[in-house]
């Protein structure tokens, strides 16, 4: 089956750049964290989550689970999104804790590299009806929200995670794309901010999109996203727009001013991760980049500064959920249910260095890194998370049109 088939051509194309220079792509981020592997050698009731019903956003019959006969647990994840053990790079220590403990043997397979790809992928058996092999996978939200939408998701039994009832945090207790957590709990929150090189802004900090798309001083020396909802997003938030609320009007309004950047030759290029090695190296002085990627720079190069925007940045999960026909339920609600705990959070946040969504997992991580315990990329503060928006959710017609013309705007 063609992967595209069927697809508006716009909206192949996004694909298609997820998969070369996406947050999926090979990165610095990895690359960086590979060289330190190498070097080292609450009540139910009050927590406002409905019980389970169904496995469909229907209502029908919950699908049957073979977990209590069968513990084995299929895991589908993006490639280094989990801790690994410094020494043995075939350990994962969180994930060993959890066989140990529970009996479960997990299969642990990275073969998430793009969420359109990888739906493209499971989508056929879901339609059919069918197991899709995989009893847990993770999802960025708006793709979350499409499977949970199309009653591909199975329900979750709060009763069965009482560590992540409990300790999910409150702002990611409510979701546009699944109301009330019924279908999905968040594995990282995800962060697109502005990012800048100090050594190459001369000491100034860079602060907003408009400082991006206007300051002279930066004028060739500056990158945005290959994403459309993270640069279109951030540039509607500069504007006094919420993207959570914007028009077809608003949308055409954030590309134009993007566009006058692009021919007054501001803007150096659009990019994924690749932005990364130049802002570095100091050839991009300040651009958009992804929370988790400025974490890892800064740990080595002093010079690597970021801002989150007075007007707002740009907040999402990468979410777990249970696809139907799954035939493991109970397995992975176990799981998610493990890495709840604020210990267990705490490990795994040290290593992927995405935003931690579990309460009582920042007390844990000061007990052995209080610089990272207080990086507000990871646990953030009051102030970051009140400025924190999403990308509203589109639908099929509105992510075609709106892609075909970010599609012309980057050249792509």
């Amino acid at each position: 089956m063609d992967l595209y088939e069927g697809m508006p051509e716009s909206v192949a194309r996004a694909w298609e750049r997820g998969l070369t220079s996406g947050r999926a792509a090979t990165s610095r981020r990895r690359l960086l964290r590979a060289a330190a592997l190498a070097a080292a050698g609450g009540t139910l009731a009050a927590c406002g989550i409905p019980p389970a019903s169904g496995s469909r956003g229907d209502g029908s019959a919950r699908d049957p689970d073979h977990s209590r006969k069968e513990k084995v647990l299929d895991f589908a994840n993006w490639p280094l999104y989990i801790d690994v053990d410094d020494r043995n790079k075939k350990k994962r220590p969180t994930l060993d804790s959890f066989e140990r403990e529970s009996g479960i043997r997990v299969r642990y397979v990275e073969d998430i590299n793009d969420n359109n790809e990888f739906y493209g992928k499971i989508k056929p058996q879901l339609a059919a009806g069918q197991d899709t092999g995989r009893d847990l996978i993770c999802l960025s939200d708006w793709m979350a929200g499409r499977v949970i939408r199309q009653g591909w998701a199975q329900r979750l039994e709060p009763a069965r995670m009482p560590h992540a009832v409990a300790n999910l945090e409150d702002r990611f207790r409510t979701a546009a794309h699944d109301p009330g957590r019924q279908y999905s709990y968040p594995w990282a929150g995800t962060a697109c901010i502005v990012a800048y090189n100090k050594k190459a802004t001369g000491g100034k900090k860079v602060a907003s999109v408009r400082q991006l798309l206007e300051d002279e001083s930066l004028k060739g020396r500056i990158s945005m996203l290959t994403e459309m909802t993270d640069t279109v997003g951030l540039t509607l938030l500069d504007m006094g727009v919420d993207p959570e609320r914007f028009t077809d009007r608003d949308f055409d309004a954030a590309l134009a001013r993007i566009q006058r950047a692009v021919d007054r030759k501001q803007l150096r290029r659009f990019t994924g991760n690749d932005y990364m090695d130049e802002l570095n190296s100091g050839d991009i002085a300040a651009c958009l980049a992804w929370a988790g990627d400025v974490v890892q720079l800064r740990l080595d190069n002093p010079d690597i500064a970021f801002t989150v925007p007075d007007r707002g940045y740009l907040f999402g999960t990468d979410d777990l959920l249970v696809p139907a026909k799954a035939r493991h339920r109970r397995n992975a609600e176990a799981l998610i249910d493990h890495y709840y705990r604020p210990a267990v959070a705490a490990e795994l946040a040290a290593w992927v260095n995405y935003i931690c969504p579990v309460t009582g997992a920042q007390a844990e991580m000061a007990k052995t890194d209080k610089a990272l315990a207080a990086d507000p990329l990871v646990f953030p503060d009051a102030s970051m998370i009140a400025k924190g928006k999403n990308f509203r959710p589109m639908s099929a017609g509105e992510q075609a049109r709106y892609e075909e013309k970010f599609s012309q705007l980057i050249g792509a």
